[in-house]
């Protein structure tokens, strides 16, 4: 007779990673639910954490305006930045990976830039030989999943950037 404790042998061999996904995709789902709870000029930064956590990333300006970082790279599709005003309440909730930011990208803006434009990227690779970095960020327009790629020559400064199938998702539906 089985245990009602003990878990089917199919969830336990399940590999770690795809449990990992399968979390993502749950809380990628509950973002629009908890932007929904959120109102500009209303909600404070205490309402914020509630319903994000704590982020990522806390820079202050000197007007006291607080911005909080909530990438949800590398694994998710956004990249949330919610600023906190002097007065403690939140005046602006922008997803950042959209084709509006990815049309603001332009040659020879420098890194800081494209970070402020686009949030953390999923990934970062450098090609020492053609003395290149490339930055990718994960977005899903519609039900596709996509790569956005700005790439940096030796000077810092963007080269060109490109979008793509995510590779990641082909590889999973095995295309």
């Amino acid at each position: 007779m089985n245990n009602p404790t003990t878990l089917p042998t199919t969830l336990v061999r399940r590999p770690p990673l795809a449990a990992l996904a399968l979390a993502v995709l749950l809380l990628a789902g509950c973002d629009p639910q908890r932007v929904a709870k959120l109102e500009e000029g209303v909600s404070t930064e205490v309402d914020v954490r509630k319903q994000f956590g704590d982020p990522v990333t806390v820079t202050v300006e000197p007007d006291g305006t607080r911005t909080l970082e909530y990438p949800r790279q590398p694994e998710g599709w956004t990249n949330y930045v919610i600023k906190i005003g002097a007065d403690g309440k939140m005046s602006s909730l922008r997803q950042l990976l959209n084709e509006d930011n990815f049309a603001r990208v332009q040659p020879g803006m420098d890194a800081q830039q494209v970070r402020n434009v686009l949030g953390r990227p999923a990934e970062q690779k450098r090609y020492a030989l053609k003395n290149e970095e490339v930055w990718s960020w994960r977005y899903k327009p519609v039900n596709e999943s996509r790569l956005f790629s700005v790439t940096f020559g030796p000077d810092g400064k963007v080269l060109a950037t490109a979008e793509a199938d995510d590779p990641r998702e082909q590889a999973q539906m095995g295309r």
